[in-house]
This record gives structure tokens, sequence and C-alpha cells, in this order.
């Protein structure tokens, strides 16, 4: 990575050319000890050749810290949402703490520990399923929160930022119908997030609009990851009579998706087309570019910190939910029906 602008530079582009987890960059940053000599030492070199300009003395009652908090840092998706957020956050001479919770309510509760002690100026949750009594900690310890991507309905009057999911699923579908296909599997995300359960709708409701069957073989599970589109894909292209399109509700899955139609011998699109739902940034690398529902990941993030600024500063939201326009992106690996 050639040197950046010191404004632009995040810890995801240092994460990513030190070879580290983007919790490692912030643990080094903020000072922890639980680093390597050597891990660190290469981040500080990366952060001096790149010009991270580090957070300015705090002012008397600020830590000048905000928590960025993910269930999981495995995925791009997480990457891009950090970014945007990283963004307002730099510019705004803030710190971010990068942490991981793994579904694991004992990770939460040890960060809820961590958070304490260094007394952030406030939350950003990403498809937050925290438990009930953390929240309730979260709003005893007055600590003001955003909540991206929201796992459910919310109900703790927290702002949320998220997309217009059931909108992305129904333009992904209606674009295959126009292409004349009416067998159209599709491999949703887990059904304990709202954003999977407003995804299938969204399948559902395209194809009802249309007259199409609605076929319950060919709706399969996954959760968001290459291995579950895999799965599920070679499940679909296995029955005796398969779609000719799949809807994979991420980008990930959709990548799963090309594998399984790779390993039975399927081009893409002669032989079955594929949409996803993300548009992550490698997808229009993988062969065939992939035909996907653009999800404003980096905004998302860039509006959750805005929106996290604005109640630091004690002033009042117009909208506590907002959700951000999902676009369809056809690429290449969408086309007619086969013959």
């Amino acid at each position: 990575m050639a040197a950046q602008d010191a404004g632009r530079v995040t810890i995801a582009d240092i994460a990513r050319e030190a070879g580290v987890s983007l919790p490692t960059v912030s643990r080094v940053l903020n000072g922890r000890a639980d680093v390597s000599p050597s891990t660190r030492r290469r981040v500080e070199e990366l952060l001096a050749h790149h010009g991270y300009r580090r957070r300015a003395a705090q002012p008397a009652g600020r830590a000048e810290l905000i928590d960025l908090v993910f269930n999981d840092l495995d995925s791009p998706w997480a990457v891009e949402i950090l970014r945007g957020v990283e963004d307002v956050a730099h510019a705004s001479g803030l710190g971010t703490v990068v942490s991981a919770v793994h579904h694991r309510s004992t990770s939460a509760r040890q960060w809820l520990v961590n958070l304490r002690a260094r007394a952030s100026d406030g939350v950003i949750l990403v498809t937050s399923d925290l438990a009930p009594e953390l929240h309730a900690e979260l709003r005893r310890l007055g600590v003001p929160t955003v909540i991206v991507d929201p796992a459910g309905v919310p109900t703790y009057g927290i702002p949320t930022i998220g997309a217009m999911n059931w909108a992305g699923g129904r333009s992904a579908v209606e674009h295959l119908l126009a292409l004349g296909h009416r067998r159209i599997g599709v491999i949703t995300g887990p059904p304990t997030l709202l954003c999977s359960r407003a995804r299938l709708d969204g399948y559902r409701a395209a194809l009802e609009s249309s007259g199409a069957e609605i076929d319950d073989r060919l709706v399969r599970q996954g959760d968001f990851s290459h291995e579950a589109g895999f799965r599920a894909g070679t499940g679909l292209i296995g029955l005796a009579d398969p779609p000719t399109a799949i809807f994979a509700s991420s980008d990930q899955m959709a990548l799963g998706v090309y594998e399984a139609a790779r390993q039975h011998g399927l081009r893409i699109p002669d032989d079955l087309s594929v949409v996803g739902f993300d548009d992550l940034p490698q997808v229009q690398w993988s062969p065939p570019p992939l035909t996907t529902v653009r999800q404003p990941l980096d905004e998302m993030g860039q509006v959750a910190a805005r929106t996290l600024l604005r109640l630091i500063q004690g002033e009042t939201l117009e909208s506590p939910h907002i959700e951000l326009a999902t676009r369809l992106v056809v690429r290449s690996s969408t086309g007619p029906v086969p013959r």
C-alpha cells in the first residue's frame, strides 16, 4: 500500500498492510499491553509511515474515544462499515476501539467491563443481539449508543441505521423475472436477523406480484458465509427440477454458489444466473463479475458515526431510525433463461 494522505488512511488499511486483525491495531493505538513487541513495532512503523494522526490531548470529562462492536470481524462486510465509521471519527479527532464479541455473552460482558474502564464517549453496535441486561447497563452508564443493521425490531429506544433490505430483495428478483426466469432459488441469512427476513420477504413479494409460483423447495437457509452459499447452492443445483437462477442474500454466499456451479460443470450465466447482496469491493472482479444489490455499507458506518457524535453533543435527532437506499448493480452473472 502506497503512503496515503494522513486524513484518509484508516486502521483497516493499516491492519491489512500489517497482516493483523483490526482489534490488534486498535490495541496498539490505545497503548494496550497485550500485543507482542514485533507486532507492535510493525504496526507503529506503518502508522508513522502513513502519518496516522493519534488523538489529541483529551479535554476534561471526555475520553475522545468511541467503541465499535461487531459480532464477528471475519467478513469484508465488517471492514466496509469500519471504514465508514473511521472516516468520520478520525476527521473529528476521535479514536476508535474495535471489538468482536463472537455471539458469546461472556465476551459481551468483558467488553462492557472494558468500556467502563476506558470511559468511551459513545458506542456503535453492529447487528446487535446483546442481551437485554447489557443494553440496560449501557443505559445505566448513560453511554450514547447507535445500532447499525439491527438484529431485530429496535425495542430499546436506541437510534438505528440500516438499509432498505426488502426493496433490495425485491429488485434482485424482479431483475431475474425480467430476464424470463420463473424458477428462482433463494439462499437466506439467519432467520433471527431482521435483514434476512426482509430480503426473503422482498423475494416473495416479487414472485407473488408476477404470478410466479413460490416453491418452498427453492428456499434454503444460510448464514451469509461462503461455505453456506456453497452448501445451499449444491442442494439447489442437485434438485430434480433445479432453479435457473439463484438470489443469494449476501455476496459471500453468492460466491459460494459460484463454486457449487463450477463443481457441477455449470457456466454462469449461460446455465445459471446468480445475484448477490452487499456489493463488496471484490465481487466486481469475480469471474464473472457479480450482479448484486448494493448495500451502502461505508455510508451506513459514516451515518452511524455522525449520529453518535450528535448524541454525544447532546443534540436531539429528527428521526431515530434511518434506512439508506439499496441499488441493483447489473454485471455479468445474470442472463436469459437457458434454452
